[in-house]
């Protein structure tokens, strides 16, 4: 959005006279900083008078010095740390009525009506029965002579917003909550140091990761990791799993696979409702097959370390929307929550979310697990058809017969991701009884006929590997047009899949370009997006995109910790990206940037100015150090 456009947005949204408190609350979750960080700047931006409450309600209950004016400066740094700084803290005193009116009463005295609470649905559904309850307990401050009658009039209303911060990704309505990226991260980590022990002494690993009521952390990330197993609370396996489970192992080492991996979620439950913990997987295996095997019990490892990059965004554009939600607001307008639906920052009604989260709970105490995954929402049912559809390999009888040959191939630079893209296209080609043909090099490898039926098998281990496997070139087909033709001629290719970035979205043009010459294009050709710079029309996403992401966003951490060392110092810092300004403007910020310079946005002399003079009087804060991104090739939009 041009910065005009921005003005505008802005223009008939003022702050002046409100004020608003921000608190955590409930577990801690990585980007919560994040969040805390966009509500004070924006709701400064605004003109509004921030606070911070400390500690969560046991805080908001205290007063005192819990409650702090915030400015500018004072969230600075925040963004990259994990946890909250803040403070957070379970409060058994705001459950009682007294409790709720010592806290009102210390709003009311520094003139607070707007409150962001970022936390879990327990923090939510509390933040709602004080808002519920506000003009009774004003009321009653008055009766008690804590406030005048005035005051009671002045702030007669409280506004809540929430924004949920759970590394579970337990609440409805909202596809990622604060923190679950995060969170995956740290699993993923852990599963890839696991892998290489696992290898050198061919042992099996049983991983428990949290989610006491939500199998979501172990359902992705044993898609993420091609584990062997997985055991989620709102999927509980069928009676006779650990024959199945101990057969599934014993496959997978007879088709010389050195390792196994089982994931269990800390909740996980049989269908009798019975716990099944990961000491029992491991007890069960040793009895069955007598494999070598190891139990690691991840636990607060998972709320550990640094945010990613896609936690930090996401908070930062929930906070933004948090403030603009609290000043749109009127009195009768219901508590909303700031939710992901998407890409795009949507609100809901708090309190219905918290019914459906909470109705999932009940539809799995009843036994009810269809109908809990259903609740769960999309992203979840379609994770859990995905693992299912990859991990659990149907015999050669049971598959449909397709004489369907499909072509797969890479084209365009490597991104990290493509190799899990490859993997999960053979699987599900040959569940649908395909044959799947795997070209190596792109288009060149193409029209030199580096052609080969892939197998189920030949693609394991493939999800966390980076690059491209089956390599991967630039070359466009337009010249090589009739070698290709001729290769799908002698191959029987009915159907083409490229994974890539641009070149390959070039490529499939010129391929439909070629379909009045020859008939072999007219056949189904489809590209999945796979580039770190994120260029590809028609897509929010790209494969790669959030692993380049990340890797700029640890790059700028440590540069600003040296930084924050030496003081005094801009660092300029270059990103790919061709002409796309995504990873710049996106990795700014995650990072935290002063500037960041694209294409897409021209700039002239002036703004580069405008720039050194905001950096020359940052220097004059406590905060003397800058950072600046710039694309590879936004010089070619600096105006004379």
């Amino acid at each position: 959005m041009a910065q005009s456009d921005n003005k505008k947005f802005f223009e008939n949204l003022s702050g002046a006279g409100k004020a608003i408190a921000v608190l955590t609350s409930g577990g801690d979750a990585q980007g919560m900083n994040a969040a805390v960080r966009a509500v004070v700047r924006m709701g400064i931006y605004v003109g509004a008078k921030v606070y911070f409450i400390h500690e969560g309600y046991q805080g908001m209950v205290d007063g005192g010095d819990n409650i702090e004016e915030a400015s500018w400066e004072s969230v600075s740094s925040m963004l990259q740390v994990g946890g909250t700084v803040i403070g957070s803290a379970r409060c058994k005193e705001f459950r009682t009525h007294e409790g709720r009116l010592k806290a009102a009463h210390n709003l009311v005295q520094r003139g607070i009506t707007n409150l962001c609470v970022i936390g879990g649905d327990g923090s939510l559904t509390g933040a709602n029965l004080f808002r519920e309850e506000w003009s009774g307990l004003l009321e009653e401050l008055v009766q008690q002579g804590d406030i005048d009658a005035e005051a009671a009039q002045k702030y007669y209303a409280l506004h809540i917003v929430g924004m949920v911060g759970s590394i579970d990704n337990d609440f409805c309505g909202t596809d990622m909550t604060i923190g679950t990226d995060s969170a995956l991260h740290r699993i993923i980590e852990v599963v890839d140091a696991i892998m290489t022990t696992a290898q050198s002494h061919q042992r099996t690993f049983v991983l428990e990761v949290m989610g006491r009521h939500c199998g979501y952390l172990a359902l992705v990330s044993a898609l993420a990791c091609g584990a062997d197993w997985v055991l989620i609370p709102e999927m509980p396996p069928e009676d006779d799993w650990e024959d199945q489970m101990c057969q599934k192992l014993s496959e997978n080492r007879a088709g010389k696979k050195r390792l196994n991996i089982i994931i269990v979620a800390e909740g996980a439950i049989d269908k009798k409702n019975e716990p099944i913990t990961s000491e029992k997987i491991k007890d069960l295996v040793v009895r069955c097959l007598g494999f070598d095997t190891r139990v690691t019990i991840l636990g607060h490892v998972q709320r550990g370390g640094t945010p990613s990059a896609f936690d930090r965004i996401l908070a930062s554009r929930m906070g933004v929307e948090a403030v603009l939600a609290l000043l749109e607001t009127t009195a009768n307008t219901p508590a909303c929550v700031v939710s992901l639906s998407g890409n795009q920052s949507v609100r809901l009604p708090l309190m219905e979310c918290v019914q459906m989260t909470q109705e999932v709970q009940k539809a799995m105490d009843e036994k009810k697990f269809e109908e809990a995954v259903r609740l769960r929402g999309r992203s979840f049912e379609n994770n859990l058809r995905t693992y299912k559809l990859l991990a659990h390999r149907k015999p050669e009888s049971e598959l449909p017969h397709s004489s369907f040959n499909v072509a797969v191939l890479n084209v365009g630079a490597p991104a990290a991701g493509m190799n899990a893209a490859v993997r999960s296209a053979v699987r599900v080609g040959i569940t649908e009884g395909h044959r799947m043909f795997a070209v190596n090099d792109g288009f060149e490898g193409f029209y030199k006929g580096q052609i080969k039926e892939i197998k189920w098998g030949d693609v394991g281990g493939w999800t966390g590997q980076g690059g491209s496997l089956l390599g991967t070139k630039r070359t466009l087909p337009a010249k090589h047009v009739e070698k290709i033709a001729e290769q799908m001629r002698t191959h029987n290719i009915n159907a083409l899949l490229v994974i890539g970035g641009f070149e390959a979205y070039l490529g499939l043009k010129d391929l439909l370009a070629a379909r009045g010459k020859y008939d072999e294009f007219c056949i189904p050709m489809v590209m999945v997006p796979a580039t770190v710079s994120n260029n590809v029309p028609g897509s929010d996403f790209s494969i790669g995109a959030d692993t380049a992401l990340n890797a700029i966003t640890n790059t700028c951490d440590r540069i600003k910790q040296s930084a924050s060392g030496t003081k005094r110092r801009v660092f300029i810092i270059e990103t790919m990206g061709g002409y796309c300004g995504y990873l710049a403007s996106v990795g700014g910020l995650a990072a935290g940037a002063d500037a960041a310079y694209i294409y897409e946005e021209s700039f002239d002399i002036r703004d580069l100015q405008a720039n050194v003079e905001h950096l020359t009087e940052k220097m004059k804060t406590s905060i003397q150090r800058g950072l600046v991104l710039r694309n590879e090739n936004s010089n070619e939009k600096l105006h004379d």
